[in-house]
């Protein structure tokens, strides 16, 4: 694809994964558009891959404490 296509692409996977993200939080939408351009890094670049890596990007939110397994342990 070319890069305006890619462009037009990117910025409507990104705007249909934060349709429902307030429009101050900005971090949210760096976050999905880092995640998708990471993937069209990858050569992966099909519509379904990134929107599934955009809600992913939206759901997983970062933190900065290690995860832990949540069973518990004896």
């Amino acid at each position: 694809m070319p890069d305006a296509e890619m462009t037009a692409l990117l910025r409507a996977v990104l705007d249909e994964v934060c349709a429902g993200q307030i429009s101050s939080e900005t971090a949210t939408r760096e976050r999905v558009a880092a995640r998708l351009s990471d993937l069209i890094r990858s050569g992966r670049c099909s519509v379904e891959e990134l929107k599934r890596a955009g809600r992913e990007a939206v759901t997983r939110a970062p933190t900065m404490w290690p995860r832990e397994d949540s069973s518990p342990k004896e």
